[in-house]
């Protein structure tokens, strides 16, 4: 009787364990990685509405992470560095999506009116501004720190994941010099050409998950 009883205990262990190898490696499979399909997502923006990423099927459509609170998101926005790129690609009909994965109470999260007030005061032109409070969509990306940037090709592929440029400082003077990996990444994109350096350590300000 008692062989029988650890037996029937070594096989629900036997069974938990699988079931929950079984599970992480689901989880896994839908992890982002650059040059599979782009995990699917639905987030609020600032107005309350739910944003899908196959509302905008067969479209680029770039991912940036940001933190106003965060001196290399600052770098980019005080210089107007981020603005011009979101005029310049948003008027090629690119899809840019701004996302603020902060959680409640950490650095950087603001309220959905505040967090579109702070965008529209600093002059940002993104086509959506996504509240991503529980960290849903920047952990299906593994999004790193702020600012970090991805593009997502028109067949629905991650085809980017990486630095916004290759200067990772908080000086604004080191822009101009600095090798824009990010836009070289979205021009090759937009031209049918492969990206090359598609994947690089992005730099900035940890993700306040």
């Amino acid at each position: 009787m008692i062989g029988s009883k650890q037996n029937r205990i070594t096989n629900m262990k036997s069974l938990i364990t699988s079931s929950l190898v079984g599970v992480f490696a689901i989880a896994s499979s839908f992890a982002a990685e650059v040059g599979k399909q782009a995990p699917a997502f639905t987030a609020n923006n600032t107005n309350g509405q739910k944003v899908s990423l196959s509302d905008y099927k067969d479209k680029i459509v770039v991912l940036e992470w940001t933190n106003f609170d965060c001196p290399f998101v600052k770098k980019h926005y005080s210089s107007k560095n981020m603005q011009k790129l979101q005029t310049e690609y948003t008027e090629k009909g690119i899809v840019w999506m701004t996302v603020n994965s902060s959680a409640e109470g950490k650095q950087g999260q603001l309220e959905p009116s505040k967090l579109a007030e702070k965008v529209a005061e600093q002059g940002g032109k993104p086509s959506e501004i996504l509240v991503d409070t529980d960290g849903a969509v920047g952990k299906a990306y593994d999004a790193k720190v702020t600012p970090h940037m991805m593009i997502i090709s028109k067949d629905g592929s991650l085809v980017y994941s990486g630095a916004i440029d290759s200067t990772p400082s908080t000086d604004a003077a080191d822009i101009e010099s600095a090798k824009p990996l990010f836009a070289d990444a979205l021009n090759a994109v937009i031209a049918g050409k492969k990206v090359t350096n598609s994947k690089n350590k992005p730099y900035g300000c940890g993700v306040k998950y």
